[in-house]
């Protein structure tokens, strides 16, 4: 499991949103790192621009490491609920959940599909 926190980032103001788009709009994204223009490629490529649409489109931002298992409060987390309600959605077979000892592990696969599940019945 990864030993760093996720990471919220608010949403841009409106003006700012709007220059990012535009930007990303020539998509010719460039990284660059202590002067050095770097090009990102495959999956990582598509990771940073989804990122920067994100924000593009007005939306604070959460940034994880994807683990194959996490525990109650990292699912919590990623989810954006309670500890209680990921152990009642454990407890209800609703995310199947591993046990190492006494403590659950939920698969990251099944947080996120919930989540995107949540979000297609709601509609956003």
């Amino acid at each position: 499991m990864s030993r760093f926190a996720p990471r919220t980032t608010p949403a841009l103001e409106p003006a700012e949103a709007a220059r990012l788009a535009d930007a990303l709009a020539a998509r010719d994204v460039s990284l660059f790192v202590d002067g050095t223009a770097h090009r990102l490629a495959g999956p990582v490529d598509e990771a940073v621009r989804d990122l920067l649409a994100r924000f593009a489109r007005g939306e604070a931002v959460t940034v994880s490491s994807a683990e194959d298992v996490l525990t109650v409060a990292q699912a919590a987390d990623l989810a954006g609920i309670s500890h209680s309600y990921v152990r009642k959605l454990t407890d209800a077979g609703i995310w199947p959940v591993q046990y190492r000892g006494s403590h659950r592990r939920i698969r990251c696969e099944d947080v996120l599909a919930w989540v995107a599940g949540q979000k297609k019945s709601q509609g956003t």
